[in-house]
């Protein structure tokens, strides 16, 4: 299971801190100016909202509209409990919030409104103006340092993301090029066993042939060196064969080896034994699960990735599932295009699905 990171203990304790603000009103402490039962309700319409739109849901619209209304709402609460300071710390948590759904300028927007709203609170607080100038300085720049933070811890795990994005597609490269040296090599040994046969096969048939035109004696002599000839062939072949063999390329390691030690993402990998491919579907499908897996790293915050290749209806078929966040309206990137078109060449398709999790699926005919 993915242990919780910087940014999720940080929310928590934000959390815990914005709920003790509702404390003193709930046990009567202080007084809103408005009926302390509706002041409740928005500060819990509040939390909701503004938790909906740190969530992962797909459609964004709902995200923005539930930020825009957690902002409007920490308005309200801080507005009509002007007496207790605390009540401020709304405002640095939405801006500190906002960095996960708006650009620079709009987090610096809603600083600048959240501290129109301050200056609207401290001001009656009493007459001396120097006080009031530091309390709103003061919650302007600890807005300011909120959001920066925000943004810099964003910043660093989108880091490691594409870090864990490039280096899957460095493993995937590295496993295609030790399936190309294989393939380089068996085509060396191949040639090296034509040439062999093709001159073995020559002296046999030159003894052979010599041995019909020859008295018994000196066809005696000829045969044995053919049966010579033959055994060092039968033993030149299955020499080679053998080097053929323990080289070919096994699709299951290979996935593994792309795969292995992914920080965050526990990914398991099942082969049907009876998978044996040559080397274009074989690239092929490593290229499908790198696909897989790098989308899988940016955008689904699964924690598990599990990868399935197995034979159907004379069709070796890989499908990839993890546990994210899905969308019901994929776009397709460049990867995932290039994807398609690589495998409609091998006369394959692959279909997608984002309604439970990542799903993608790579169907290939066998030939």
């Amino acid at each position: 299971m993915q242990r919780p990171g910087t940014e999720v203990w940080a929310g928590l304790v934000m959390l815990v801190l914005s709920g003790a603000v509702a404390v003193p009103v709930v046990t009567g402490i202080a007084d809103p100016t408005v009926p302390r039962g509706w002041w409740v309700v928005t500060f819990a319409v509040f939390l909701g909202t503004l938790l909906l739109s740190l969530s992962e849901t797909p459609r964004l619209r709902i995200r923005y509209a539930a930020y825009a209304s957690s902002v409007v709402l920490a308005w309200v609460v801080v507005l009509t409990l002007p007496q207790m300071g605390l009540v401020l710390i709304l405002l640095v948590l939405t801006a500190a919030c906002s960095v996960y759904l708006l650009p620079l300028w709009g987090s610096l927007l809603v600083v600048g409104l959240n501290t129109v709203v301050v200056v609207a609170v401290v001001r009656p607080l009493g007459e001396n103006a120097p006080e009031s100038v530091v309390t709103v300085g003061f919650y302007l720049m600890i807005q300011l340092a909120s959001m920066l933070s925000s943004a810099t811890l964003l910043r660093e795990r989108q880091m490691r993301l594409e870090i864990t994005a490039a280096n899957v597609e460095l493993q995937a490269a590295g496993v295609l090029l030790s399936d190309a040296t294989r393939t380089a090599e068996r085509l060396r040994i191949s040639r090296e066993l034509h040439d062999q046969i093709g001159h073995q096969l020559t002296v046999l048939t030159l003894r052979l042939e010599t041995a019909r035109h020859v008295d018994e004696a000196a066809a005696r002599e000829h045969l044995e060196h053919a049966d010579r000839v033959a055994r060092e062939l039968l033993r030149d072949v299955r020499s080679t064969v053998g080097l053929l063999r323990t080289q070919a390329p096994d699709l299951e390691s290979s996935l593994q080896e792309m795969t292995r030690g992914l920080p965050g993402l526990q990914v398991s990998v099942e082969v049907d034994p009876g998978v044996r491919l040559e080397e274009p579907l074989s690239t092929a499908l490593v290229r499908a699960a790198q696909e897989a897996v790098t989308n899988t790293i940016r955008h689904a915050q699964a924690q598990q990735l599990r990868i399935e290749v197995g034979l159907r209806d004379a069709h070796v078929v890989l499908v990839a599932q993890d546990d994210g966040y899905g969308d019901r309206d994929l776009v397709l990137g460049n990867g995932l295009l290039g994807l398609r078109e690589r495998l409609s060449t091998l006369g394959g398709e692959v279909t997608l699905d984002g309604r439970d999790g990542f799903r993608l699926t790579a169907s290939v005919p066998v030939p």
